[in-house]
């Protein structure tokens, strides 16, 4: 069996195992937490395609995670845009946002990459934050046009609280699911195909990959581009799924959580990011009762990782199978030999 159709025959395990997860938890907390998982895999899903197979090191998947919130929530608040348009709306947002700032990207190398993309995430964050002027007057009181610190609510839903009463959040999970399906997918056949040849070449060589007729700036402003898709759906989602969106989606902690997702399951691989999104999540509902011990905990949890496990949990995973096959294939020799 070739490498893309495992990984998508386990995509299709893992779709038709999450079908049933509602039925069989019974539980609102845990459904709902589940709907979180889905989107913020979905994030490190194609940030992996940006900084683990384009060898990219940005910062700015958070940034375009918000854009596609805001736009969603702004169009819901203002215009009063049916969600179900928004949501896609505020993706192509986010892909527009990605090309412009990969153009600027894409000139630069290594770390000043992440230094432009982080720095563009924070001027977004200020910007917002310190917009005070009325630009609307509710009977809640001022309304600025990016929300400011307060940001927006009550923008709309995809209309399952009418169809499922009490039970709308099950349809929220549904959507959520099909989102990461989706991404998954979407990142299995890039990652097979000889677009994601020409990445991994760039990532690895750049100056033999530019040597064999590869356009360095043309495939990673690609990627740039086509991963922004999928970031701005989910953070459009989120806005749908929370109800609220404001500048907490910016915060340099979130992004740190993000990043770590794709450190502690293996970076550049298909799996890495779910693995580690799934890994850190219980991790951290696990830790919720420890106050402010939580932090403490996933910090060296990280830390952990990336000293005994450089190359993630899939590395590790690979590491031991591995030796299980070579040990496996000796004793198959002696056995002949004797």
């Amino acid at each position: 069996m070739t490498a893309m159709r495992r990984d998508l025959l386990l995509c299709g395990l893992f779709a038709c195992a999450a079908l049933f997860w509602p039925m069989i938890s019974g539980m609102r907390y845990s459904i709902t937490q589940t709907t979180f998982f889905f989107i913020w895999a979905t994030v490190v899903v194609q940030w992996n395609l940006v900084f683990g197979i384009g060898g990219i090191f940005s910062l700015a998947q958070v940034a375009i995670f918000a854009i596609g919130a805001y736009v969603t929530a702004m169009l819901g608040y203002y215009i009063g845009t049916s969600m179900l348009l928004a949501m896609p709306v505020g993706a192509v947002a986010a892909v527009v946002a990605s090309i412009i700032l990969g153009i600027a990207c894409l000139r630069l190398y290594g770390p000043y990459v992440a230094l432009l993309t982080i720095c563009v995430s924070q001027v977004l964050y200020v910007l917002i934050v310190n917009d005070t002027d009325c630009f609307t007057n509710p009977p809640a009181g001022c309304m600025p046009l990016m929300g400011g610190v307060r940001g927006f609510s009550r923008f709309g839903d995809l209309g399952f609280r009418d169809w499922l009463g009490a039970s709308f959040y099950i349809g929220n999970y549904y959507v959520g699911l099909l989102l990461l399906s989706t991404a998954i997918l979407f990142s299995i056949v890039i990652i097979h195909s000889p677009m994601g040849l020409a990445f991994r070449a760039l990532r690895d060589n750049p100056v033999y990959a530019a040597a064999r007729g590869v356009d360095r700036f043309r495939y990673q402003l690609w990627i740039f581009g086509l991963s922004a898709f999928f970031t701005g759906l989910a953070g459009a989602f989120y806005a749908v799924n929370t109800g609220v969106v404001g500048p907490v989606v910016f915060s340099f902690q979130h992004l740190l959580f993000l990043l770590s997702m794709i450190v502690v399951g293996g970076i550049g691989t298909v799996w890495g990011p779910v693995i580690g999104a799934a890994v850190l999540m219980l991790a951290d509902e696990a830790m919720r009762e420890l106050g402010d011990f939580r932090d403490i905990g996933m910090g060296l949890i990280l830390v952990a990782c990336v000293v005994l496990m450089p190359r993630g949990l899939t590395g590790l995973y690979h590491d031991i199978s591995t030796r299980i096959a070579k040990s496996a294939r000796r004793r198959g020799e002696k056995t002949c030999h004797r």
